[in-house]
């Protein structure tokens, strides 16, 4: 097991477990931190061929929370090697990295492992909902009532930012993130004028 890779992952975890409120200095500190652990991990694969199973989980975990297309493509590829080599945990992010990779280019996921917190409450990110429990079981991915249902649950403790703060975090958002908070607003209109009618 690689060391360094073991220590770059638990810092990680540390800060995603405890991590500060979406739009503030602290947040946007620790997606610096993030940052220079992506790169670090960049920079330690380079320098061999191989890794036990669990280097390239940790490797992935941390490559997972990147900004970028490419950052979720390549947290894939290190699941899916780490789960090839058995590492079973690896499995669930193979799936998530690629929802991740899917969602970044604004394609509905195909798991439905990813959340966003769209500045009023926690949505699952879009679903292909060609994609059955059962593909989902494959990749220890539970079913898709499940995952809504956590989304529900975690909206009964979220507290939607002012209406400033709002603006200012949807305004800063990358493309793909404003492209399906656009969608989503036009659904809501949709589905109001409808009730209306």
């Amino acid at each position: 097991m690689n060391d360094e890779l073991l220590s770059l992952y638990q810092s990680d975890r540390q800060e995603h477990a405890n991590q500060a409120k979406v739009n503030t200095p602290e947040y946007r500190a620790m997606r610096a931190r993030d940052l220079q652990r992506r790169d670090r991990v960049l920079e330690v694969m380079a320098q061999s061929e191989s890794f036990s199973a669990e280097g390239y989980y940790h490797a992935a975990c941390i490559m997972n929370h990147g900004d970028s297309p490419e950052d979720a493509e390549y947290a894939h590829t290190l699941a899916l090697r780490s789960s090839e080599l058995g590492h079973r945990p690896a499995r669930w992010l193979a799936a998530a990295s690629y929802d991740r990779w899917l969602m970044y280019q604004g394609k509905p996921q195909k798991y439905g492992t990813n959340y966003i917190y769209d500045g009023t409450q926690d949505r699952l990110w879009d679903v292909d909902p060609s994609t059955t429990d059962q593909e989902r079981a494959t990749w220890d991915v539970p079913p898709l009532a499940e995952q809504l249902r956590k989304a529900e649950e975690a909206n009964r403790h979220k507290t939607p930012m002012a209406e400033k703060e709002l603006r200012e975090f949807r305004a800063n958002a990358p493309d793909w993130f404003k492209a399906i908070l656009k969608k989503w607003s036009n659904e809501a209109d949709t589905a109001s004028q409808n009730s209306e009618q």
